[in-house]
């Protein structure tokens, strides 16, 4: 499976991608609104989990490539997720530190928006984060996304949960 936008191919990861993502995850600033960055074990588990996405639901976490360069800068794609009590899918990013405020998070999340309405004919999308994570929930809004609730969780402290509907999407 590969996504492709002006500037991005989003590709299934490999194991080959284990130090990029290793740099990505490891990092305490581009982790801060996680409970702790990732160590080794939990960046091979993370590769893992995404191939298992794959097979299950057909859709995962992807490699972000800068298609002028071949470089992976990151991760992006649609994840079912425990939000509220309800498994929903969930489109989620993350950006090399080098590479952010460049848009690449948004150019990411709207193709992928697309293909979740588009190929996979979902009726909505979400994405949540730790309510102090203002550069995520800025990529939710960017795309069309509305804010939906901010619930009280014991990892994120408070969690902030953004939406769009396919009818939305296609509106716009």
């Amino acid at each position: 499976m590969k996504l492709e936008t002006k500037r991005l191919l989003l590709r299934e990861m490999t194991p080959d991608d284990f130090d990029v993502l290793y740099a990505i995850l490891s990092d305490a600033e581009t982790m801060q609104h996680y409970p702790a960055p990732f160590d080794t074990e939990k960046v091979h588990s993370w590769i893992g989990r995404n191939h298992n996405r794959y097979r299950t639901d057909g859709f995962g976490l992807w490699a972000v490539v800068l298609k002028e360069t071949g470089d992976v800068i990151g991760d992006c794609g649609i994840t079912l997720q425990n939000i509220h009590g309800e498994m929903l899918p969930e489109i989620g990013y993350h950006i090399r530190k080098d590479h952010q405020r460049k848009g690449y998070a948004s150019e990411a999340a709207a193709e992928c928006m697309r293909f979740a309405f588009e190929d996979l004919q979902m009726p909505a999308v979400y994405s949540y984060m730790k309510y102090t994570n203002a550069a995520s929930y800025g990529v939710a809004l960017k795309n069309g996304m509305r804010f939906v609730e901010e619930y009280d969780d014991p990892v994120n402290i408070k969690t902030r949960v953004y939406a769009i509907t396919r009818e939305e999407w296609l509106q716009r």
